[in-house]
């Protein structure tokens, strides 16, 4: 199996499997002309989202993190950023444009969304003519950057898809990628567990420590009586996953045998101690955590599903692992690694492990995963606390 890939090298030596051209609101009130221009120029994506005004505090970093890193990810090629006043527009578009692509801020105050509208359509035209001429070259499989989180879990998941997401990072993560885990609150139950796979002791009790603040602050200090429409959900409980322990124990097993996590991320923050796995504070709705995820850098997710979660992502491709015989049977159109074998003992685990390495390949390559083909763009920002 070849361990090259053809992907786009971007100016700061990332390697992206996309080469989007985003039009980026910094809040609410900008998504109209943002996806008017997209609507004016071809080739161009707009990512609306709900919030972006009077956020303070940590909610206000945990929002332009989200920004910046959306619009810093290796798959996007350039980026117009509107904003309805300069200051914020300005601090996203600076951080972006670290990483040396191109990148065009517009502020809507003083100018309304029609002329705002016109100016940025001419610079998007720019834009997409510079991403057109950008070619594919050869780049090694080690230089991805690979994202996981399961959804619609259910007793397959833990037997069969998400074994098989853990044996590729136990075969890739020593080849020198980057990966990353989370979903904090579905850790529960197993958190002696993942506490026990950091690389270090130091690692392990900041791991717990963050844990039990988000049991603490989140979950018990706004709980009603349990957490039974949440944690597990009811498509959790429909596959036979009945207590949030079984849930994370299969949820762990996307982390394979012999990895361990070297450091903990903050929601959308990049990694900055080298290659290895992370684990990232993050919910365990999808779309948010895909989205912190992409913020973080990750330019391919891999998503096991038990029950069939249909989400995708606007700039990383997501692809979707099912071992459920009947998931795979009515939903096929959503599954890109059928590892249903697994349960039917006609394929191991490292078979399967085998397999989805492939399809990252041919995904890094250029296929379009299932949630891509069918228009998936979910996109959905992380709030920490109601807005002033």
């Amino acid at each position: 199996m070849s361990d090259k890939i053809m992907a786009y090298r971007r100016d700061n030596g990332r390697v992206g499997v996309r080469n989007h051209v985003i039009i980026l609101p910094v809040d609410d009130i900008s998504n109209a002309a943002c996806e008017a221009v997209s609507n004016n120029i071809k080739g161009t994506l707009a990512i609306p989202h709900s919030y972006g005004r009077l956020q303070f505090g940590e909610d206000l970093e945990l929002h332009f993190r989200t920004m910046i890193g959306t619009g810093a990810n290796p798959n996007v090629a350039a980026v117009v950023v509107i904003g309805i006043e300069p200051g914020w527009t300005k601090r996203i578009a600076d951080g972006i444009a670290e990483t040396g692509k191109p990148v065009a801020q517009f502020s809507i105050e003083q100018n309304g969304d029609l002329e705002t509208i016109r100016a940025a359509s001419w610079k998007a035209k720019e834009f997409v003519h510079y991403a057109s001429e950008i070619q594919r070259e050869e780049c090694e499989v080690s230089e991805l950057w690979i994202s996981t989180k399961c959804g619609e879990s259910d007793t397959t998941t833990g037997l069969g898809s998400c074994p098989t997401v853990g044996n590729m990072y136990d075969k890739l993560i020593p080849q020198g990628i980057y990966g990353c885990f989370g979903e904090t609150s579905e850790i529960t139950g197993a958190e002696h567990i993942c506490k026990a796979r950091a690389a270090d002791e130091e690692t392990g009790e900041r791991w717990h420590k963050m844990w039990k603040a988000y049991q603490d602050d989140v979950i018990f200090a706004h709980q009603t009586d349990d957490l039974s429409d949440s944690q597990p959900t009811k498509g959790n409980i429909e596959g036979g996953l009945t207590t949030i322990e079984e849930k994370a124990l299969g949820n762990l097993e996307k982390i394979g045998r012999e990895c361990k996590y070297i450091d903990i991320l903050e929601p959308a923050e990049q990694p900055k101690k080298g290659n290895g796995l992370y684990f990232m504070d993050s919910s365990s709705a999808a779309a948010e955590c895909v989205t912190l995820m992409a913020a973080g850098g990750y330019v391919i997710h891999t998503f096991p599903t038990g029950q069939g979660n249909v989400v995708g992502n606007p700039i990383v491709p997501v692809i979707k692992i099912s071992a459920n015989p009947r998931t795979v049977r009515t939903m096929s159109e959503h599954v890109d690694v059928d590892v249903s074998g697994i349960l039917t003992r006609e394929k191991t685990i490292d078979e399967a492990g085998d397999d989805l390495i492939a399809m990252i390949k041919r995904t890094a390559n250029g296929r379009s995963t299932a949630a891509e083909a069918l228009g998936h763009r979910e996109f959905s920002m992380t709030k920490l606390y109601r807005s002033a």
